[in-house]
């Protein structure tokens, strides 16, 4: 027997088993059946087909009816560690099939900003298909507005969903946070070619930022470790378009020679030339253009 063999229903209910076993010691039948509403048979066929994949990962308590995690045991899959902690906060369960079960022992942020369903589908159907959308949209600076927008893009800045969009009153490419619209409608016509995602400059121009532990920390080391930097740097590529977010939602420290201070300031910019025209930079503590 190969994992590469095996259906999707039978991968996500071995992977249910090994992940039980790695993070909470343990499973059981009970656990299978609680879990994908599957029989008893089919729940005890899981767990001999996991011995036939990982004999040495499980040992059967009979007493306990449950399966302990042994000493030698090797995880038969690759749990990305974001999946890990989602998984161990939220409940083994993505929501859709099977439903979130928050955790008693590990605890996500809280989140304050929760896009309406309805629109979040609808945005998604417009990038499918390749239509635009009527909105009325709540801006900060301007109130209410009617508006139409192509977007192409849903994105999580770090703090809220935003829809990346070509706006057509503006004629340019912006961000439209989703929590703002208060209606959305599809338009059933096909878009200009000049409002699609591959003439967005900013969204298709990918930068490369490096972060370095902010100077003025006593012990760097600590921040180099939070980051897994390498020879004292993290590297990242991000689009241009997304820039801002990212250094604003991570304090990054854009200053001229790293000046500013606080203790919310814990990594700095080291290249900030690379920040020269790209757009949205308002956000980035401490960014002042030299040109």
């Amino acid at each position: 027997m190969e994992l590469k063999g095996l259906t999707h229903g039978q991968r996500s209910r071995l992977a249910f088993i090994d992940f039980s076993l790695e993070y909470f010691g343990e499973v059981s039948r009970a656990d299978l059946i609680s879990r994908f509403q599957t029989g008893l048979a089919a729940a005890t066929r899981d767990l001999a087909s996991y011995k036939q994949l990982a004999p040495n990962n499980a040992l059967l308590d009979h007493k306990a009816r449950r399966y302990l995690r042994r000493d030698q045991f090797s995880p038969l899959f690759s749990h990305n560690p974001e999946a890990i902690l989602t998984g161990l906060s939220q409940g083994f369960g993505d929501g859709l099939s099977f439903p979130m079960e928050p955790s008693e022992s590990c605890f996500d942020a809280v989140r304050l900003i929760h896009p309406k369903a309805e629109y979040i589908a609808a945005i998604m159907r417009a990038i499918h298909h390749r239509v635009a959308l009527l909105c009325r949209y709540v801006s900060i600076s301007s109130g209410e507005s009617q508006r139409e927008i192509v977007p192409h893009s849903l994105v999580n800045n770090g703090h809220r969903w935003h829809v990346r969009a070509y706006d057509r009153e503006s004629a340019s490419f912006r961000d439209f946070v989703v929590t703002r619209f208060i209606h959305v409608a599809i338009l059933d016509q096909p878009i200009n070619t000049l409002e699609a995602r591959q003439y967005d400059k900013q969204w298709n121009h990918i930068v490369e930022l490096s972060l370095i532990a902010h100077p003025a920390l006593a012990y760097p080391q600590a921040i180099e470790l939070d980051y897994a930097m390498q020879e004292g740097q993290l590297k990242l590529e991000v689009r241009a378009a997304l820039a801002g977010y990212l250094l604003r939602q991570w304090n990054v420290d854009c200053s001229p020679q790293h000046q500013l201070n606080g203790g919310e300031y814990q990594l700095a910019l080291s290249n900030a030339q690379v920040l020269e025209g790209i757009e949205g930079l308002a956000i980035a503590p401490g960014w002042q253009s030299v040109v």
